[in-house]
């Protein structure tokens, strides 16, 4: 199957639900979820889903063996991994509020670079059951994307397709929503690297224009509703946000001395650990990491889009 034709298919109970993934992790589920759809009958018996580092190679444009080790990083985060919902009781027509784990089980099978799963009981109907209360969208709308936020933040945005519009959505729901317990918690943070590193993001790359409107109580923000447009031709790519973002991600005037800061941060390490193999030189020497990241980031500095560039001298 093409992949401008595959479908990401999700209840909007799990939409809606609170959780904190990380890129790699969240494409896994994609993946998956696609591969759950196309067998029902099996997934709906807790069958063993695979997904092989050739096709997330393939849909999300990186190389296979970078590919694969960065799956098999992500199989212990989904293995620890939860998510929190909402749904209403067939029994009572009441509001449950539930917790849930993705998977049952997880795991990886080296010698044909695959990760396998299979699904927890409760994602199992949130895939496949759906009836009236679901979102649906193009798996090409977010291959581009880098930031776990935009990937978040254009799930629950385009649950409003039809009306292009959000209902106002609290700064702590929001914070929930998006997985955030402690990170950012001064709102220019926030603000700068969450939401409009995000809608940079969406603007950019999925099929849609998004803008957001602050609200307050006197001076303080308390919540947000996002408005949003679909592009009449996938070109366009017109932002809409508070900031100029124009130069978050160029390293133009950082110094070889501030490019090492850089690499050296625990936090570019985490975010980026995934671009080298485990067994290269670069990914067992500190000092061969920090010349080969140093040379992508002035080579191609398009790969590093989980944050701006500038945030690492910050930490």
């Amino acid at each position: 199957m093409e992949v401008s034709k595959q479908l990401v298919t999700k209840d909007n109970s799990l939409i809606g639900a609170s959780y904190s993934l990380g890129v790699v992790e969240q494409r896994l589920i994609f993946l998956a979820i696609i591969e759950a759809r196309e067998q029902k009958t099996l997934i709906e018996a807790g069958g063993v889903l695979r997904i092989y580092a050739q096709s997330y190679a393939k849909q999300f444009n990186v190389e296979k063996h970078t590919s694969y080790e960065a799956m098999k990083r992500a199989v212990e985060g989904l293995y620890e991994a939860g998510f929190a919902y909402s749904k209403i009781d067939e029994r009572s027509g009441k509001i449950g509020n539930y917790k849930s784990r993705w998977v049952d089980k997880i795991g990886y099978i080296d010698d044909l670079g695959c990760v396998e799963l299979v699904f927890a009981s409760d994602v199992i109907p949130l895939i496949t059951r759906l009836e009236e209360r679901y979102t649906e969208y193009e798996l090409k709308q977010v291959v581009e994307l880098q930031s776990e936020y935009a990937i978040r933040l254009y799930e629950l945005i385009i649950q409003w397709r039809s009306v292009g519009k959000t209902s106002q959505i609290s700064l702590a729901e929001l914070r929930e929503k998006l997985g955030l317990v402690d990170e950012y918690q001064r709102i220019e943070a926030f603000k700068r690297r969450v939401l409009d590193l995000a809608i940079t993001q969406i603007n950019k790359h999925t099929d849609i224009t998004a803008e957001y409107e602050q609200h307050k109580q006197g001076r303080v923000i308390t919540g947000f509703t996002f408005k949003f447009k679909v592009k009449k031709n996938k070109d366009k790519t017109a932002a809409h946000i508070e900031v100029d973002n124009s130069d978050m991600f160029t390293v133009e005037g950082l110094s070889d001395k501030q490019l090492g800061r850089i690499t050296r941060n625990k936090q570019f390490i985490a975010d980026y650990n995934h671009l080298v193999s485990s067994t290269s030189p670069a990914g067992q020497d500190p000092n061969a990491w920090e010349f080969e990241m140093i040379n992508r980031l002035k080579k191609d500095v398009s790969q590093f889009k989980k944050r701006p560039i500038r945030d690492y001298l910050e930490y």
